[in-house]
């Protein structure tokens, strides 16, 4: 059988957008072409590679070990752009980057801003997902560098260090919750949230935690990232979990009361993960160990949430 480059990219798309039409989009191709090259491959391969359904596509047995060799491939790929480019700058690199809500909100904008305009021939694809399917996409080479806190399965992988995230609970400042010092998640239950949106992993992970406390989150709304969720709360829509370094860059003017969570999970060490440094391609070398060598900020946000 014969795939080409452009069948495996198209491929790879197909399957992490869950969709050909996504899939094609993201390819830079149209439906009917993406369809054809989707049904050839199937033809060649003399097996269903894709698993239709209502929500989208999923790839079969047999779709995820091609999936697996297409990411071999386009990691060749990559490194060989890499390496190349030292020598012809003109050439781009791309870089798979998965993190999860409060590094990619809270830390990542100005670490990667940084390294964006020193590496001028690298592209960054951030992506956002719960600690644990970023660890497993690492693992599985979706991508090559993740960040992800330390209750993540790192087995196999290899770590570096970068921030300290906490976790801390938010209300308007004249609710009766805001005097308290601290307090369980499994305590604020009881109470109506503001929640993240589905896309978050936040989201997922808090509710995960509720979960495992014997309890659900009552969540009046959900929105759509750490600023909404901030603003929602001092409006007086409910309450809110969310990084302390959100809560201290977004409230200048005091309008949130911040309580502290009595809950191990909620002081969480986020760590640089690859699956082999001396794998990687050159550009996302240099992107993992700018992350890992990148000093704490020293904004107020950064110094309390390092405490």
């Amino acid at each position: 059988m014969h795939f080409d480059l452009t069948d495996l990219r198209l491929f790879l798309h197909v399957v992490e957008a869950g969709s050909i039409t996504a899939g094609a989009t993201r390819a830079g191709l149209a439906l009917a072409s993406a369809s054809t090259r989707v049904r050839g491959m199937e033809e060649q391969a003399g097996i269903p590679l894709l698993e239709r359904g209502r929500r989208g596509v999923e790839p079969t047995p047999a779709g995820r070990t091609l999936l697996r060799h297409a990411r071999l491939v386009n990691g060749q790929m990559e490194r060989m752009r890499g390496e190349m480019g030292e020598y012809a700058r003109g050439l781009r690199g791309h870089v798979r980057l998965l993190a999860n809500t409060a590094a990619a909100a809270e830390f990542l904008p100005e670490i990667l801003a940084d390294f964006l305009r020193a590496n001028l021939n690298v592209d960054v694809d951030l992506g956002e997902r719960p600690s644990p399917e970023v660890a497993r996409a690492v693992a599985e080479e979706e991508v090559e560098v993740g960040i992800a806190a330390s209750h993540a399965d790192f087995s196999g992988l290899e770590v570096l260090p970068f921030r300290t995230d906490r976790l801390v609970l938010v209300t308007p400042p004249d609710h009766h919750l805001a005097g308290r010092r601290q307090m369980t998640f499994a305590e604020a239950l009881s109470f109506e949230f503001v929640g993240l949106s589905d896309e978050s992993a936040l989201g997922w992970h808090l509710a995960g935690h509720a979960a495992r406390a014997g309890g659900r989150m009552r969540t009046r709304v959900r929105v759509r990232g750490l600023d909404t969720a901030c603003r929602m709360v001092a409006l007086g829509a409910g309450i809110a979990v969310v990084p302390e370094a959100a809560v201290r860059r977004w409230d200048k003017q005091g309008t949130l009361a911040m309580v502290r969570m009595d809950d191990p999970w909620a002081e969480r060490q986020l760590m640089v993960i690859v699956r082999r440094l001396d794998a990687l391609s050159p550009h996302a070398r240099k992107l993992a160990d700018h992350l890992a060598r990148s000093p704490e900020m020293t904004s107020k946000a950064t110094a309390s949430a390092a405490r």
